[in-house]
């Protein structure tokens, strides 16, 4: 049996790439969520957490030892060495808990859904890409809804993320997802049915 190959998923904030992903899993496609391998690489007893309280002291852990992940991103956010001190330790981690996810996958394709896809480098480990797209003003209206965030911060996460003519620079397809649930989720099923005939990704 062929391994199977790596289908990478990526989209802005509110376009929909979590409904997406839970379509692919609906249709017994492996899926490996980039922001899970984030978390599992700074579990309390992993190597990374050590490191990082040991840089940065007690204060970005919670009482119980896990992470104080809201305590750590003030620290670093300002701060560019510290950033890149704390991404050079924990990007190879999170690569690496990828490549572990992604090997158990029995699926002919499997998917790494990342909202970093393309900034972290991930798009590397894929053989093709797949964009979810949405028009801003969705974006925002579903981002709103959902996190119950302001305008202003949801703009500020857009404008933090890569810019859209970046992503779908990368994009081998790309799903625009401007309409409702039930026609994304025939949109999936479509490429589900086309990836299903692809060789390591390819036609």
């Amino acid at each position: 049996m062929s391994k199977p190959w790596i289908l990478g998923l990526t989209g802005g904030i509110g376009s929909g790439k979590s409904a997406v992903a839970q379509h692919f899993i609906d249709l017994g496609v492996h899926l490996v969520d980039a922001d899970h391998a984030a978390r599992w690489v700074v579990e309390p007893g992993r190597p990374a957490l050590a490191q990082i309280a040991e840089r940065f002291g007690e204060q970005v852990l919670h009482a119980d030892g896990s992470l104080n992940r809201t305590a750590l991103r003030q620290l670093v956010f300002q701060n560019e060495p510290e950033r890149r001190w704390l991404e050079g330790l924990l990007h190879p981690l999170i690569f690496q808990e990828i490549d572990q996810h992604l090997a158990r996958a029995a699926s002919p394709y499997a998917v790494l859904v990342s909202p970093l896809l393309v900034e972290s480098g991930q798009h590397r480990m894929a053989q093709r890409v797949l964009v979810v797209d949405a028009p801003e003003h969705l974006q925002l209206q579903r981002s709103m809804a959902r996190d119950s965030s302001s305008e202003e911060q949801i703009r500020a996460i857009l404008k933090a993320q890569t810019s859209r003519e970046e992503r779908l620079r990368h994009a081998d397809d790309v799903l625009l997802n401007d309409r409702d649930l039930a026609w994304l989720k025939s949109e999936v099923e479509r490429l589900h049915t086309f990836y299903l005939t692809l060789r390591r990704g390819q036609a």
